[in-house]
């Protein structure tokens, strides 16, 4: 496969928006810079950012062993989803497949696009049915998104079904990561230059606690992103993003450290909740939330919130009849829902 094929012809062709800084990435502190028209006050912020983050990629290329080349950063991993809709999908002609239940914003974006969406529907237990999905393809089927560890159910997507689409599927699989770093299984980046037509996106926001940040990562063939940052804004990491980021990966360790503690939090949380009589099942969960099916998903969301706990009532998505999405919270935010779940009636 030639992914340069499913490429829109006009993002093909077109010529990148250029920053005059980009000829001068060292920022050394010799130059006098009198070509943005910025304020030329020091006061920490007042030169634009480094379009390409090249400081931040390094780093994450040596922590992931992912060459520089192949990471493109992006305002969220919902810019990054939304760069790869605008590069490979011609709105009102093409259209992309999404296996629900799974995460809103790929339909969300897809209707921005002008991009007609074409769901199959995941099997019991959260499988891929990959008949069903082949089945459903078209010659105008650009993107499939697999979001494993699945959101909402939680679960990661078997590894044997996710490559067989790889080889089969006629278009760029994206693989949203969002929960990778919770689960046991490993991240699709280890094969990543097996596939071409493989995209991974993760996150900052989840295992490693800068939600508001707003940072996304998305790794892939050079190729691929050099397409990508094509058509990306030229300053869509700002300068505190870059530099809070910086900071916190080099602690290496204490994203770790969040991680074992949250899933030592659902460990006790698990065992915890089975002995909530209205409670019906637990789904498994790869991810730092678990979906649970209850009595009736519509009552118990309205107590929580009268009682101040705020859960995701699920229940109007295939398969999740009658089911809370609740996220592992701290030792004390879980024994007070767990309180509040033995108290009401």
């Amino acid at each position: 496969m030639n992914v340069l094929d499913l490429i829109r012809d006009n993002v093909r062709v077109l010529k990148p928006y250029t920053s005059a800084r980009d000829d001068f990435k060292n920022r050394s502190n010799n130059y006098i810079f009198l070509d943005a028209n910025e304020n030329p006050f020091n006061n920490g912020i007042n030169r634009y950012p480094d379009s390409q983050q090249l400081a931040l990629k390094s780093l994450l290329s040596n922590q992931k062993e992912v060459s520089v080349a192949q990471i493109l950063l992006g305002n969220g991993s919902d810019e990054v989803l939304d760069l790869i809709f605008r590069a490979f999908c011609n709105p009102n002609k093409d259209n992309v497949i999404i296996l629900p239940p799974t995460y809103g914003m790929y339909e969300v974006l897809a209707n921005i696009n002008d991009v007609e969406v074409k769901k199959v529907n995941l099997l019991p237990g959260f499988e891929l049915d990959v008949d069903a999905i082949l089945n459903a393809t078209s010659v105008d089927s650009k993107l499939l998104f697999i979001c494993s560890p699945n959101n909402p159910s939680g679960n990661i997507l078997n590894e044997a079904a996710i490559e067989n689409l790889l080889l089969k599927f006629n278009g760029i699989v994206v693989i949203d990561e969002a929960y990778i770093e919770f689960s046991q299984h490993k991240s699709w980046l280890n094969r990543l230059n097996e596939f071409p037509n493989l995209v991974i996106t993760q996150t900052f926001s989840k295992a490693y606690g800068m939600a508001g940040v707003r940072l996304g990562s998305c790794y892939a063939s050079e190729e691929i992103i050099t397409i990508l940052n094509k058509i990306k804004p030229p300053y869509n990491i700002n300068s505190l993003t870059q530099e809070t980021v910086l900071k916190y990966l080099s602690k290496s360790s204490l994203a770790n450290q969040h991680v074992t503690k949250i899933l030592s939090e659902k460990n006790t949380l698990i065992k915890l909740l089975n002995k909530v009589p209205f409670i019906k099942k637990l789904h498994p969960s790869d991810a730092n939330f678990i979906l649970v099916q209850v009595d009736d998903a519509n009552k118990r969301y309205h107590q929580l919130v009268n009682k101040g706990i705020i859960t995701r009532n699920r229940s109007y998505h295939y398969l999740c009849e009658n089911c809370l999405r609740i996220t592992v919270g701290s030792a004390e935010e879980n024994n007070q829902l767990i309180k509040t779940l033995n108290n009401i009636k």
